[in-house]
């Protein structure tokens, strides 16, 4: 296998991914909304891409060509006291990180089942592992797509497609809550306060945490190790939750 397509990477684990697989010798196709020439090595090419909207992923698998390996990293979070989450950004959120991720399988898995070949790396979070607080909407879209790659590992398999599940812990240096477009203090109300404070601060000195690289790692051994593993833990704050 040779040519990745890698969802969300222009930041974070999915900008990582994309150059680890450069250095690997690979075709990378990396695609973002907005796509920002320079941020990648050279070689690597860069599309433009939504996973949110239906005629952006038809252009950029059309535009893609031929695909070994698909990378749904692409994903938006949110932290924060559940009463008060706007409906609104958890439909957002939604879309994204569940309805984006099963649009982008549904685009690539044609090619890859008339070839009987090819791998789905679909990127969950380690809160699919263990329940964390202040995270319930994040964890659902997530969660959805656990129960949804474990099905589909099993309906793919027959056509020598492989579905598999990457799970980071927690990186301080990603931008989790890029796209909230309002004041993350709103999601903590008052009623709130006493609970949340302490958690906060155990996420301001984690004793452990997931680097970008531990991701890329991750998601380049579970598209190339030849197994049918489904799940593969990423950091060393996720090896331990799974554990």
């Amino acid at each position: 296998m040779t040519t990745v397509l890698i969802t969300g990477a222009s930041s974070g684990y999915g900008l990582e991914t994309a150059r680890h697989f450069h250095a690997q010798g690979w075709t990378v196709i990396a695609t973002m909304r907005t796509p920002h020439p320079g941020l990648l090595p050279k070689g690597v090419r860069i599309l433009p891409l939504d996973v949110t909207d239906p005629a952006s992923i038809k252009a950029a698998v059309e535009a893609a060509g031929h695909i070994d390996v698909l990378v749904n990293n692409a994903g938006i979070g949110l932290v924060g006291a559940f009463e008060v989450a706007p409906m609104a950004y958890v439909r957002k959120m939604f879309d994204t990180n569940t309805f984006g991720t099963m649009a982008m399988v549904q685009a690539v898995t044609p090619q890859m089942r008339a070839r009987r070949s090819g791998v789905i790396v679909n990127v969950t979070s380690s809160v699919t592992l263990a329940a964390m607080p202040l995270a319930a909407a994040y964890t659902a879209s997530k969660q959805a797509i656990e129960g949804f790659t474990g099905s589909l590992a099993h309906e793919l398999a027959a056509f020598g497609v492989r579905a598999k599940l990457v799970e980071p812990g927690y990186a301080p240096t990603t931008r989790f809550a890029q796209n909230i477009d309002f004041a993350i203090e709103d999601m903590i109300p008052e009623a709130y306060a006493d609970f949340a404070r302490p958690i906060f601060a155990a996420f301001a000195n984690p004793t452990l945490t997931t680097r970008e690289t531990d991701v890329a790692q991750a998601v380049f051994h579970a598209a190339t190790d030849g197994t049918d593993r489904l799940r593969y833990p990423a950091g060393p704050d996720a090896v331990a939750l799974a554990a």
